[in-house]
């Protein structure tokens, strides 16, 4: 800003009075309050300029704070956005009700409602190579003591991809035993229960602790191998399969398991899998004799346009006296289930269930059991069931036949 001298002012003054020569010549006195006049008035003009200058400077500064903040938050954003786009939630779960009357006379019906499964997946990517992923499940609605659910972890492992066809995995995982042990959503399958014999033989659904390798190759071959924790069995379990799963819950780990599955879907349509298990003791040590089990399971699942046929044959083998006696020493089932589809909408299917675990000895322990019914698919990760079992039991065991509804998702 520019300031004058009192000779300037002066000059300024006389210069304003121009246009009024004709008006008498003011005092000194009345010049001299006239600059005082301009000065004050000089004075405020500095004093709004010197303010308008500090405004500036302030809101200068406030942007630059503001344009500081919203550079942070957009960091802050992008890692949270980048984490969200790496992880994902999912899971599904099925409402069962079973109508179904006990044909042996001492025996209870089955007739009840059931929250069968609530299963939460959740996974991470940490990198194209590095995965995380875990399955929740709640079984039967309400779990504590007293009650009859159950929460597990299915599982919870991470993967590392070594190259595009290999890839190795540790944790918590599903056995690679079965058509359903894998996959078990309830859309993906036919019928409200899971059929009898993956679930008393195989056992589904059966996952172990450890470290496992898959290895995928263009003819459309696919094999697994996996060294787990492995099962418990003992006479006060009957030796039966699926009571030896020790779902990795301070889980008896004296003796372990060794397992492995050839998959081969080079034709379209088709998929043959061979799957083998060995464990050296599944008494883990508890008993003064070691006694191994071996463990096979084969599948055939072929479709053409709306039919498919799946096929499935599994089979154990307990060394040991104990299990020899009752039988448990072999044990064995197979199924065959038709099915057709429709459209997208409507499918229904027929299946023959066989199984036995007791198997060794003569004595009358074998199961069949056949069912028939329609899946509808309100969309294709929704599904309503409906079906009729019937069931033929050992003498003197529970024999169920009736009517079972059912209501899954998957998301």
């Amino acid at each position: 800003m520019k300031f004058y001298t009192s000779s300037t002012l002066l000059s300024i003054a006389l210069a304003a009075s121009l246009p009024a020569l004709a008006a008498p010549t003011p005092s000194m006195e009345e010049m001299w309050k006239l600059i005082q006049e301009q000065q004050k008035v000089l004075e405020q003009q500095k004093q709004e300029i010197s303010r308008l200058k500090n405004t500036a400077q302030t809101n200068e500064e406030k942007i630059e704070a503001t344009t500081t903040a919203l550079e942070e938050s957009d960091k802050s954003y992008g890692k949270a956005k980048e984490w969200f786009n790496k992880t994902t939630i999912g899971g599904y779960g099925e409402l069962h009700y079973n109508n179904l009357d006990n044909k042996l006379d001492v025996g209870n019906d089955k007739k009840e409602i059931d929250l069968h499964r609530f299963v939460l997946f959740f996974g991470h990517e940490f990198n194209d190579d590095l995965r995380f992923f875990s399955e929740l499940e709640i079984e039967h609605d309400v779990a504590g003591d007293g009650k009859n659910g159950e929460v597990e972890v299915e599982q919870a492992y991470v993967e590392y991809d070594f190259n595009d066809n290999h890839s190795g995995k540790a944790g918590v995982f599903l056995m690679p035993f079965g058509i359903i042990n894998e996959t078990h959503e309830p859309p993906a399958f036919y019928g409200t229960e899971r059929n009898p014999v993956e679930k008393n033989i195989i056992p589904a659904t059966w996952w172990e602790g450890g470290l496992g390798i898959s290895s995928h190759f263009e003819n459309g071959l696919s094999t697994d191998v996996a060294l787990t924790s492995g099962l418990y069995l003992t006479a006060g379990k009957d030796f039966k399969i699926r009571n030896g799963r020790q779902k990795v819950s301070e889980a008896k780990a004296d003796s372990g398991a060794l397992s492995g599955r050839i998959k081969y879907t080079g034709i379209t349509g088709l998929e043959l899998s061979l799957s083998a298990y060995y464990q050296d003791d599944y008494n883990q040590g508890k008993t003064s004799s070691s006694d191994s089990l071996t463990g096979f399971e084969s599948h055939a699942i072929y479709a053409l346009n709306n039919f498919t046929v799946k096929a499935l044959y599994a089979s154990w083998d307990l060394d040991g006296n104990d299990a020899k006696i009752i039988g448990a020493d072999t044990q064995k089932g197979w199924y065959i289930e038709p099915s057709y589809k429709f459209n997208d909408k409507w499918g229904i299917f027929a299946r023959y269930n066989k199984w036995d675990n007791a198997a060794g000895n003569s004595t009358d322990s074998e199961y069949t059991q056949t069912d028939f019914g329609v899946n509808y698919w309100l969309d294709e990760d929704v599904v309503l069931k409906a079906d009729y079992q019937n069931q033929d039991a050992p003498d003197g065991k529970d024999e169920f036949d009736g009517l079972n509804l059912g209501v899954g998702y998957q998301f």
